[in-house]
């Protein structure tokens, strides 16, 4: 895969490509990533990238002509049709399903936003318009760090094992049942007697019952459009009486 970042902060970036498993990805050769400051596509002897609203107002807003340019040249070198995604708080909220679809994607061009915002022709450009979260940030720089962690790790060969992603809060419609490891207590917690079982049906029953469980409790709204099983019905009922007393 290939992802292109436009921004003017390029800097903001080095911390995050260059540990754990997006540095490991960059160095297989699974993805790259490179960062175009798109200050460098200004023209003019200030290299000027905003500019006073038209209409007046606070703020400066970010002007087509440098981001345009950057994008042209994107798609001179492109193999393929890049899907190109600005980052902006009036774009549709991210989910897991989004960065799976992403994903399957060979290029992805993504642009920050800075400033008071864009220039509305620039978004004219955007295949997709993405937002992190109902805030607002100084630029959408952490917004773009956000979609390539959550995007790189889907890749084949990124993480140890394969099967990971797909057992993940989100993933699977539901947050992620609860995990243990050693000591088997520890302060007087006790890890569950039934994953010492070794009775691997039984203990899937477990993961599938708390991550149930886990969901009613902390995210209640991902259960309205979940398709549950009949045995989920009957598990969800237990928990909530469970919960009840």
């Amino acid at each position: 895969m290939r992802i292109d970042v436009l921004t003017l902060f390029p800097e903001m970036f080095h911390g995050v490509l260059n540990e754990s498993i997006l540095k490991r990805a960059q160095e297989t050769g699974i993805v790259q990533v490179k960062l175009i400051n798109f200050r460098e596509y200004a023209t003019d002897k200030h290299r000027t990238v905003d500019d006073y609203p038209y209409g007046g107002g606070a703020g400066m807003v970010l002007k087509p002509e440098p981001i345009f340019r950057a994008v042209d040249h994107i798609k001179e070198s492109a193999a393929t049709k890049p899907r190109i995604i600005i980052l902006t708080p009036q774009g549709k909220r991210y989910t897991q399903q989004q960065a799976e679809e992403l994903a399957k994607k060979d290029h992805l061009v993504l642009i920050c936003g800075h400033y008071e915002g864009f220039d509305e022709r620039i978004l004219t450009l955007a295949d997709d318009e993405i937002s992190i979260g109902d805030y607002v940030l100084t630029g959408g720089e952490l917004g773009a760090m956000v979609i390539i962690d959550s995007v790189v790790r889907l890749l084949p060969g990124v993480l140890g094992n394969e099967a990971s992603p797909e057992e993940e809060s989100f993933s699977t419609g539901l947050l992620e049942h609860p995990h243990y490891t050693r000591p088997r207590e520890f302060r007087g917690m006790k890890v569950p007697d039934v994953l010492l079982s070794g009775n691997h049906q039984k203990i899937d029953e477990w993961r599938r019952k708390e991550a149930l469980r886990r969901t009613l409790i902390r995210r209640p709204d991902l259960l309205e459009d979940y398709p549950l099983t009949e045995v989920e019905k009957r598990w969800l009922e237990e928990i909530r009486q469970e919960e009840e007393k």
